[in-house]
């Protein structure tokens, strides 16, 4: 079983713009609801999608598992959902020995930045960089199932 360890933040400015090694335009939608469960299509780049099935457990670790799908079932699949989509950019950011991703959203959601870091363990030390604020980590509002059904306040 695959398992996610991750951090969450709201982003201060953009100093991290200086250290960006990959960016990528991400469009993503969910399938279905089930308690505790979320179902995610994500197309990068019109070029790779993914099918990811992830848990909802409260705390940073949660079940992953995620799939390499054909881009054209990915957009189909999306097509039948008629669910809406969450647009945003996703900027690489290395600092020592963690990739920080941060998300650039588009769309209704426009104005909101999110920093995440995934770990190799629950407790990894982090050093936070300047540019990172409030951590949000647990908090379902900026959960991107949630942002995609109802925009965050920005």
């Amino acid at each position: 079983m695959a398992q996610e360890i991750e951090r969450k933040f709201l982003v201060r400015h953009e100093g991290w713009r200086e250290n960006v090694s990959r960016l990528s335009h991400i469009v993503q939608a969910y399938l279905g609801a089930a308690p505790g469960l979320s179902i995610r299509l994500r197309i990068r780049d019109s070029q790779t999608a993914f099918l990811t099935v992830k848990s909802a457990e409260k705390g940073l670790s949660r079940s992953e598992f995620e799939y390499p799908i054909p881009v054209s079932d990915a957009e189909a699949m999306i097509a039948l959902s008629g669910g809406p989509r969450l647009q945003k950019t996703r900027h690489d950011v290395v600092l020592g020995d963690l990739k920080w991703e941060v998300d650039v959203f588009e769309g209704v959601n426009a104005g909101l930045v999110l920093a995440e870091v995934e770990l190799p363990s629950e407790t990894h030390a982090v050093s936070l960089p300047d540019w990172i604020g409030e951590e949000v980590t647990g908090d379902p509002r900026f959960y991107n199932e949630h942002l995609a059904q109802k925009p965050a306040d920005t």
